[in-house]
């Protein structure tokens, strides 16, 4: 498990995934974004699940924002087969995702993040600094009862060309299941 967690203002790490859709995305392929979101996911992971739709609503919300969210699965697919590259697709097509699905086979690119849960939400501004690392919302389980939605608050600061009033949380859900 990493311990190198990404810091608040670090440079987004290049990666280069296929994407469930058939295309292959890279760091660059967003950098006309004004915000990029990368949420470590996985198809098994009941809170993973339980975000689903409020991801999809997110990028609905935003998507004349030039904001894109990317979630990226890296679980070991041996031991957790419904995670595999052919789950992950048959995920994004069954839950209509609006936003790229990619696979980390090798593990590198949570290790070079540090990612250690899922889901687990990473956010770059323009200038591809984090500017925000942690959960989604503070209630994973009723969406009726969110209080705190410190992704869409981070998402709003950011566009509005202000600090990040809480960069951090600490991410829940499931651990990422390393080879």
């Amino acid at each position: 498990m990493p311990d190198n967690k990404l810091k608040i203002n670090s440079l987004l790490p290049e990666f280069h995934l296929p994407g469930t859709d058939g295309n292959m995305y890279s760091s660059d392929s967003f950098s006309n974004k004004e915000i990029l979101i990368v949420i470590f996911s996985c198809n098994h992971c009941p809170y993973v699940q339980a975000y689903e739709q409020r991801i999809i609503e997110l990028q609905n919300e935003f998507n004349e924002n030039s904001v894109q969210i990317v979630a990226i699965s890296s679980n070991d697919a041996v031991k957790y087969p419904e995670d595999s590259f052919d789950e992950m697709k048959k995920r994004a097509e069954s839950k209509n995702f609006n936003f790229p699905y990619l696979y980390d086979q090798s593990q590198e690119i949570a290790k070079v993040f540090g990612a250690t849960h899922t889901p687990q939400v990473f956010l770059f501004n323009s200038e591809k600094k984090l500017k925000y690392e942690g959960k989604i919302d503070d209630n994973w389980q009723e969406p009726e009862l969110v209080n705190s939605r410190y992704l869409r608050d981070a998402i709003l600061e950011v566009l509005n060309g202000k600090d990040v009033s809480v960069p951090e949380t600490f991410s829940i859900g499931c651990t990422i299941k390393w080879k």
